[in-house]
């Protein structure tokens, strides 16, 4: 089961990010990685979220990073979804048990022109229009409610809001 469960704002998120981000990048071949963020909702100031750390890492060539970046991330204590029906994008996870008894970490990787990279738009405005950031939390817990033990279902039911505002996002940009 993969509950999900929302806190209050951590103020330390973003440096847990740093941290772990130097970390990714220290273990990845040069010149693979063309960008790193943080992203989803641990990147946007006061807004409640899963205490989980997204990072968005830009390669040059997914298949690529597929053939170099597996080994590196697992020695991090990654774990890859190598089943991932996304074959523009790369997922690992940090924290799953029996290692850990929840997640911590997300690694996402695509290339700068990817749906996934677009995503940046969702954080940006969030981070620049607090009442849709009020908006979203409250969402948010409301589907907390009603998917708690359902992950795919959670993401899913906010997906229209997503939409919503990453039509506003690519408007204003």
């Amino acid at each position: 089961m993969d509950d999900i469960h929302l806190v209050g704002y951590d103020p330390g998120w973003p440096e847990m990010y740093q941290a772990e981000a130097e970390c990714v990048l220290s273990v990845l071949p040069a010149g693979l990685v063309r960008a790193i963020e943080h992203f989803g909702s641990t990147a946007i100031p006061g807004l409640a979220a899963k205490p989980i750390i997204d990072i968005l890492v830009a390669v040059r060539s997914v298949p690529e990073a597929r053939e170099v970046a597996v080994s590196p991330l697992e020695s991090l204590g990654y774990a890859f979804w190598a089943d991932n029906p996304k074959r523009d994008c790369l997922f690992f996870v940090k924290g799953l048990p029996p290692r850990a008894p929840h997640r911590t970490h997300h690694v996402h990787m695509t290339e700068l022109d990817s749906e996934m990279w677009e995503r940046l738009l969702f954080r940006d405005y969030l981070r620049t229009h607090p009442e849709a950031a009020s908006r979203y939390e409250a969402l948010k817990f409301e589907l907390m409610d009603r998917y708690r033990d359902d992950r795919e279902a959670y993401s899913d039911a906010k997906s229209a809001y997503v939409e919503e505002i990453m039509l506003l996002a690519r408007a204003s940009s």
